[in-house]
């Protein structure tokens, strides 16, 4: 980048070398194309072909609200059931020494803690999914209008951001909801498809 800004010389004299930005829409798909393959080769692992064969793969399958908020609590209750274990192992050490009675009052302790902390994970999540949810329905709608396939017109630019904004949330893309995989058909929002 530097190197752009510093005057080379030519057979004329000197000129300033300036390189164009890349255009947003390039960004975008490219960016689309490393998601894809991301998700291709998280779908291609032998693994996750043998669960998603499984009853409960099969229901998350068809039930992806339901996968993102399992997969939430998971990830938000590492922490706690690790911290939970580690005084199981720490009590149980001293057991060993003769703390029988310590050991039953504070695995007993911690494992209500541990209730009410995956209770509380358990809302939590279920919030942060929907917010999850919604943002991605708002995000992807807004981008579709701001930025349309190369087959449709763009819309007339003279309407102040305001009304683009409300455009958007009314635009038939976001009311239907129709954000399919083509490879299954099913959806990844929450929702009618």
């Amino acid at each position: 980048m530097v190197e752009a800004l510093i005057p080379k010389e030519t057979g004329v004299g000197f000129r300033m070398t300036k390189e164009e930005p890349p255009s947003t829409s390039k960004d975008l798909q490219e960016l689309q194309k490393k998601l894809s393959l991301l998700v291709e080769s998280i779908q291609n692992n032998s693994k996750m072909v043998a669960f998603m064969k499984s009853p409960v793969g099969q229901y998350l399958d068809r039930h992806p609200f339901m996968a993102l908020t399992v997969l939430v609590f998971v990830v938000m209750s590492a922490i706690p059931v690790g911290f939970f274990l580690l005084i199981v192992v720490l009590t149980s050490l001293a057991a060993f020494v003769g703390v029988i009675l310590l050991e039953g009052l504070v695995i007993s302790v911690g494992g209500l803690s541990l209730l009410c902390v995956l209770c509380g994970l358990s809302f939590v999540s279920l919030a942060m999914s929907g917010t999850i949810i919604v943002s991605y329905v708002v995000v992807s709608s807004l981008v579709n209008y701001w930025f349309p396939p190369s087959s449709q017109v763009k819309p007339s630019t003279d309407h102040a951001l305001g009304s683009k904004v409300i455009e958007a949330l009314f635009n038939p893309v976001f009311l239907k909801m129709s954000h399919l995989r083509p490879e299954t058909g099913h959806c990844f929002t929450y929702g009618h498809c």
